[in-house]
């Protein structure tokens, strides 16, 4: 159920609202270096021009980004590492920012990579909690994701530097 929503959301977002659905068609490289490869891709998210997704297609997951509008896999320098499985990536709409849970000595925290100066942050460091299934703002101004306290589930807040933001009561 979980992959025909993603499949629909991503129908959408590419046809627009004409509510028909078109083909696209990406190359496929038994190498991995285009959108398409022999490997899995998971949890793709599209925005603007831009497809970002986990694969294992270098024997661990790490995170992809593709331009569809220039036909080409973006080089990701000093995003994925050897010691790190990433999960659940998504981007801003000018493909600027990147945010994306990852998994190190087992523990997991939302990290943000900033394309242009290719630098990577961990937003919950020092949050003591678990933490999933990260989002951004268009803009990259605001971040939100699920944090586990205590057995339950709550939804953070942050601004890109990883500072909570305290919303007003009655936020949507």
């Amino acid at each position: 159920m979980k992959r025909y929503i993603i499949v629909s959301a991503i129908a959408l977002i590419l046809t627009g609202c004409t509510g028909y659905p078109r083909m696209l068609s990406f190359p496929f490289d038994p190498g991995g270096r285009s959108l398409n490869s022999p490997a899995a891709e998971m949890n793709p998210q599209v925005t603007g021009r831009y497809i970002v997704f986990v694969s294992d297609r270098q024997g661990r997951q790490d995170v992809y980004l593709y331009d569809a509008a220039a036909r080409r896999m973006v080089d990701l320098p000093g995003l994925n590492s050897l010691d790190a499985i990433a999960s659940h990536p998504a981007l801003t709409e000018d493909g600027r920012y990147i945010v994306f849970t990852g998994s190190r000595q087992g523990r997991t925290d939302i990290y943000l990579y900033n394309q242009p100066t290719r630098q990577l942050r961990n937003l919950t460091e020092n949050l003591k909690a678990e933490v999933r299934n990260p989002t951004i703002s268009a803009d990259g101004s605001t971040i939100a994701f699920e944090a586990g306290f205590n057995g339950k589930w709550n939804i953070m807040v942050t601004d890109s530097s990883g500072r909570p933001l305290n919303l007003p009561a009655g936020f949507p």
